[in-house]
């Protein structure tokens, strides 16, 4: 039996390789949705879903936005520019006087890592992380995750290489959980041994910042 989601979805490395299948199955048919010419389906009718964005964001916002719609949510879109965060509201108080509203679920882009989960244990409302600080990015690996399915037929036993700026990727930090079904038991020596030159490359090159190193 698969055990269930939880309340939350602000990382993927606490939950299992299971319950990441039940939400890559769950996401299939919803592909099928944007083919249509009417892209609507009733699935979440009467849930007010608010995007609260303290970052400046296009893609994950309006992905996001889209989402929500052709899932028939109601949708309200809140930004720090403008406004009670730049009088001093903290980021609690804001949610609260969101949920006075009977809101149903909180989609959170911050530029502090933690953010995410800090305000989903302080409010009773779902809480979706869309990005916040350094920290993770689950929506999107799971999106990686299931296009990577799709080309290959499946995602166990795949080595996966993230090229870029690796250093400040949300991506790159969002792992899926160290369990068998997602790793390669044979490639563990190649793992500790990549790791090892990371290491020399890292003390090789320039001196991190205090910031880098805490990253």
């Amino acid at each position: 039996m698969i055990p269930v989601l939880g309340k939350d979805l602000v990382g993927l490395e606490h939950l299992s390789p299971d319950q990441i299948r039940l939400i890559l199955d769950t996401a299939e048919p919803f592909k099928e949705v944007s083919e249509r010419p009417i892209k609507k389906v009733p699935a979440l009718r009467g849930k007010t879903i608010v995007n609260l964005f303290f970052e400046a964001s296009t893609r994950t916002r309006i992905s996001f936005e889209f989402a929500e719609k052709r899932l028939s949510a109601d949708t309200v879109n809140v930004v720090a520019t403008g406004s009670s965060v730049q009088k001093g509201e903290t980021l609690v108080d804001t949610a609260r006087n969101l949920e006075a509203m009977r809101i149903d679920m909180v989609v959170i882009r911050h530029p502090s890592s933690g953010a995410a989960e800090f305000l989903g244990n302080r409010i009773r409302s779902n809480v979706v992380n869309a990005g916040d600080g350094k920290h993770e990015h689950p929506t999107q690996a799971l999106l990686d995750l299931l296009t990577i399915r799709d080309k290959h037929g499946t995602i166990e036993g795949l080595k996966v290489c993230l090229v870029g700026d690796v250093l400040h990727s949300r991506v790159a930090r969002t792992r899926p959980p160290r369990r068998p079904a997602f790793s390669n038991p044979r490639c563990s020596s190649a793992r500790r041994a990549n790791a090892a030159r990371h290491r020399r490359c890292r003390s090789a090159g320039p001196r991190a910042s205090r910031d880098d190193r805490e990253a």
